[in-house]
């Protein structure tokens, strides 16, 4: 006979009672003497923890990444040797909603992926998408306010979201794309996702190339429509959550094949744009993929809380092999990710289990909030010092990177090599027709509340991506289309200016 678990206090002591409050008498009022109610009452007052500002609804599980090709020529990164297994966690999740938002939302989808690799985590932090609506961390702050809630009336506010994407044109290729029918994907199991941000690797010989990561899932692309997810939403908050984690447990593992595109540091200097630009792609043509290996998810979390929620991510956690570029989106990213956690779960999160590396760590970090590994003893929390201790590893340097011109606020749009229009042009003008209806079709009902300057100035830049998407997007929006034509003949302050009156 199984053996009943007892119930202890909060240090191990019997709880004889976990129902009925201490009173002064049977009618009587709660008495403070009853102290494991007043312990249970404060810890569930704190039980939530601030969540993320961004991608705060997500779902999570385990799985491996197994290396299949030799891409060893570019990386010494250990986890990236033919026949490397190892194992990883995935988070998935929307980034515009909060913890109770809907899954089925039109929005991109993040994808973060820690590995547990030999040398310390990787985080590859990313999106469903390859590329992002700004390209300068100082736009990151402004975005996440545009398209959270309105201070004024708490609710989300496609006014808000509409002017700031059309106030910036880099953000045209990527709404194109979260207009499209791949805005809102039909499970995270079938939809690709992307590292983004170009990185970079360097191999044993301390050569460095500029690198893009692509997992294409190998279940097939399906979408849903705004009406099928409408549907889904009514039904089912959690539908995805809920789609990945019924297919691990049933053993239908979900798999991605992982793919890098390869640029030379000499290929880059001579790029017709700016290759770090992340608003930007790289040309499967020009940059073709090299497969890597199969990212297989096949294990679910046992406690949401521990594993999920409190999973942290951050791109500034890289391996020997594997760096960064000058990527200014990246480069802030770098700092705000680790910063966020550290504000969200303490400057200790990386002794979760979920985020503890699987190798010895010794960073000489100290003390803190929820220590309570042991602190690192006598050793010394220090450096330099005379034990002889966690001496550095200048073997695991990044080659030196060679930088030119002068210190300044630089504005992208002053590059003449600068061109916002024409990825989400090529993007169009690859569309089957019901693609392209579709996409008119969602923008145009997107966009339906939103007053007609920002429609106009949305209707040039279809215009200059392309003169049919210009004309059709026109026609839906009730447009004039001479005017969307005279519009575009603007340049972008001209066009801001014109367009800034709601009247």
């Amino acid at each position: 006979m199984k053996e009943d678990k007892k119930l202890t206090n909060e240090v191990g002591a019997p709880v004889a009672d976990n129902e009925n409050s201490i009173t002064a008498g049977p009618r009587g009022p709660v008495v403070m003497q009853d102290v494991w109610l007043m312990e249970k009452m404060a810890h569930f007052n704190r039980e939530v923890i601030p969540e993320r500002r961004m991608h705060a609804k997500g779902w999570g599980a385990y799985g491996k990444l197994t290396v299949t090709h030799d891409i060893s020529k570019y990386t010494k990164a250990k986890v990236l040797q033919k026949g490397k297994v190892t194992d990883l966690f995935i988070r998935f999740s929307t980034v515009a909603g909060e913890r109770g938002a809907a899954d089925c939302e039109r929005d991109i989808r993040g994808v973060a992926v820690k590995f547990y690799t030999e040398e310390g985590n990787w985080d590859l932090v990313g999106n469903n998408t390859p590329t992002f609506f700004i390209r300068d961390v100082h736009n990151f702050s402004d975005l996440n306010r545009a398209v959270k809630r309105d201070p004024r009336t708490g609710r989300r506010s496609a006014q808000n979201n509409w002017d700031f994407w059309t106030l910036l044109p880099e953000c045209f290729h990527q709404i194109t794309i979260v207009m499209s029918d791949r805005g809102i994907p039909a499970s995270f199991r079938n939809m690709h996702f992307f590292g983004e941000h170009t990185f970079s690797f360097y191999n044993e010989k301390n050569e460095r190339v500029w690198c893009k990561f692509h997992f294409k899932t190998q279940q097939g692309i399906k979408n849903l429509t705004n009406e099928e997810a409408a549907h889904i939403n009514g039904l089912d908050r959690e539908y995805h959550g809920k789609d990945l984690f019924e297919a691990i447990e049933k053993g239908d593992f979900p798999r991605w094949k992982m793919y890098v595109q390869i640029m030379s540091e000499e290929q880059a200097k001579n790029h017709y744009e700016n290759p770090f630009d992340i608003t930007k792609i790289w040309r499967h043509k020009e940059f073709p993929l090299i497969e890597v290996g199969v990212l297989e998810l096949n294990r679910n979390p046992e406690n949401y809380f521990a594993e999920v929620e409190q999973a942290a991510f951050t791109p500034a956690h890289v391996v020997p092999g594997i760096g960064f570029s000058p990527d200014r989106f990246l480069q802030g990213r770098l700092f705000s990710y680790g910063d966020a956690q550290r504000y969200r779960l303490g400057v200790n999160h990386n002794l979760i289990p979920v985020n503890r590396s699987k190798v010895e760590v010794n960073d000489y970090h100290r003390d803190g909030a929820m220590r309570v590994d042991g602190n690192y003893g006598r050793t010394p929390a220090y450096t330099p010092n005379s034990a002889g201790v966690w001496l550095a590893q200048p073997e695991a340097s990044e080659p030196p990177l060679d930088l030119e011109g002068t210190m300044y606020r630089y504005d992208p749009k002053d590059d003449p090599t600068d061109d916002c229009f024409k990825a989400g042009g090529d993007l169009w003008r690859i569309l089957t027709e019901d693609k392209k209806q579709l996409l008119i079709h969602n923008t145009a009902e997107d966009i339906k509340s939103v007053t007609t300057n920002i429609k106009y100035r949305h209707a040039a830049h279809c215009y200059l991506a392309d003169v049919e998407y210009g004309r059709r997007f026109s026609e839906a929006a009730g447009l004039d289309f001479e005017k969307v034509k005279a519009l575009s003949k603007l340049d972008n302050s001209e066009l801001i200016k014109a367009t800034l009156s709601a009247e």
